[in-house]
């Protein structure tokens, strides 16, 4: 079976197969199990919110990369949504920078 669908207009549409989408699960699955583990091991510290950042942002990636199915897309449309996104995501730390 062909991991691609044709659309409309002749459009040739990728899209993840099950074993990714298992794949993706099992990771996101492994990670959240990993986070609980951590949240009720460590104490409060700058190390446990660097893992939890860390294992959110690779959450993320997972949910956006084969659920939303941006893994298939081309780099221009990726490049549209994280540009802004790490733009944003800078300013955040900026201003939080600047109030300290």
């Amino acid at each position: 079976m062909s991991d691609f669908v044709v659309q409309e207009q002749g459009i040739v549409v990728p899209h993840a197969s099950k074993r990714e989408i298992w794949y993706a699960f099992i990771i996101l699955t492994v990670v959240t199990i990993l986070e609980f583990v951590i949240a009720f091991t460590l104490e409060r510290s700058v190390v446990r919110t660097g893992l939890f950042l860390a294992l959110t942002v690779m959450k993320a990636y997972y949910i956006v990369a084969y659920f939303m199915h941006m893994r298939h897309e081309r780099v221009g449309l990726v490049a549209s949504i994280l540009l802004p996104l790490i733009f944003l995501i800078y300013m955040i730390a900026l201003l939080l920078m600047e109030t300290a």
